[in-house]
């Protein structure tokens, strides 16, 4: 019950802190900001990719899948406060005017992308390409389900 206590306690605390890191970084600093995380999101992705169809280094899929897993789940949705929904000068985003409206959804999708995020640097760590492939695949599903519904086209 105290560990229950505890924990939502440090969840509102963590919440809040993120809500008021948010309130101080500039609406075009968000969108840079999380488009940064997202690209080297990707790219760490990409080694992951290449290693599944290439020669296999567990190293280097475990380093990558710890940085996607860590970035996935360090409270990116912060980056999307008011007035991030549309360009900002030079600052273009392509997110749909649909996601933040949508929360509930959205909280949905981000919650099923972070748990397979860390389930994919879970079983990278093991170190078996065939478990590795197929959390990969989970990630990249959670990935697009959120990209087809709020991620405009180029």
């Amino acid at each position: 019950m105290k560990k229950t206590i505890a924990r939502s306690v440090l969840a509102v605390l963590a919440l809040s802190v993120a809500t008021a890191a948010s309130a101080q970084v500039k609406p075009e600093d968000q969108i840079k900001f999380r488009q940064a995380g997202y690209r080297f999101m990707s790219w760490n992705m990409g080694k992951i990719k290449g290693n599944l169809e290439g020669t296999y280094n567990k190293d280097q899929v475990a380093a990558a899948a710890n940085a996607i897993a860590g970035i996935a789940n360090s409270g990116m949705g912060a980056l999307y406060g008011p007035g991030t929904d549309k360009a900002i000068g030079s600052v273009k985003t392509r997110v749909k005017p649909e996601f933040f409206k949508e929360g509930e959804n959205v909280g949905k999708l981000a919650r099923e992308f972070n748990a397979a995020a860390g389930d994919l640097a879970k079983v990278a760590a093991g170190g078996d390409a065939a478990a590795v492939k197929t959390a990969f695949g989970k990630l990249g599903e959670s990935c697009k389900a959120c990209h087809d519904k709020y991620r405009e086209e180029d």
